[in-house]
């Protein structure tokens, strides 16, 4: 049986790049993404991508895979930085899965409470240090890099970390 991890995208507006190109990583490499979102319909991405939503956020078993990954954009923390996202986050890491965010969706697992004292990145750029300052208030010691593997807990910076962040991913969950 194939090892599967959960990626958990905004219903609108999610990173196309950062879903895609690490879903294609991990499918490579004989990994099946299931895709999950506040409902189950086609979620839209921020440069128009659409892809079939798989499960709804709140019928997620976090059993069921060996990690839970958010996809970052621009509808992520509007649409996925909610208790219910959460709480998974906290019971992957609970249950000794690995957890992701790429791209601004680190504040999520900040918010959840799981990077305090650990090393993480998120996006930010010249004009947006927000992501920086939250991540540290948080407790996180924030590494200006592509991405950060910390225990089970990986963080990316953005899209054109999409395929670090997927092979990482792949070689936690063969670790």
């Amino acid at each position: 049986m194939a090892k599967k991890i959960i990626f958990i995208i905004p219903q609108k507006d999610f990173r196309d790049e950062e879903y895609f190109i690490s879903k294609e990583v991990l499918e490579s490499n004989g990994i099946k993404v299931v895709t999950a979102s506040n409902e189950r319909k086609i979620a839209l991405g921020a440069d128009g991508g659409e892809v079939p939503v798989d499960i709804e956020i709140k019928d997620i078993k976090i059993e069921d895979y060996e990690g839970l990954i958010f996809i970052g954009g621009p509808g992520s923390l509007t649409y996925l930085n909610n208790q219910q996202s959460h709480n998974l986050a906290i019971e992957a890491f609970k249950q000794g899965k690995i957890v992701g965010a790429i791209c601004i969706s680190p504040i999520i697992l900040s918010e959840a409470g799981l990077l305090n004292g650990k090393k993480a990145t998120a996006w930010s750029d010249s004009l947006n240090k927000e992501p920086i300052r939250l991540l540290q208030e948080s407790g996180a010691e924030y590494l200006k890099e592509d991405i950060v593997v910390d225990g089970k807990i990986i963080t990316a910076n953005g899209p054109d970390s999409a395929k670090e962040f997927g092979q990482a991913i792949y070689e936690l969950t063969f670790s």
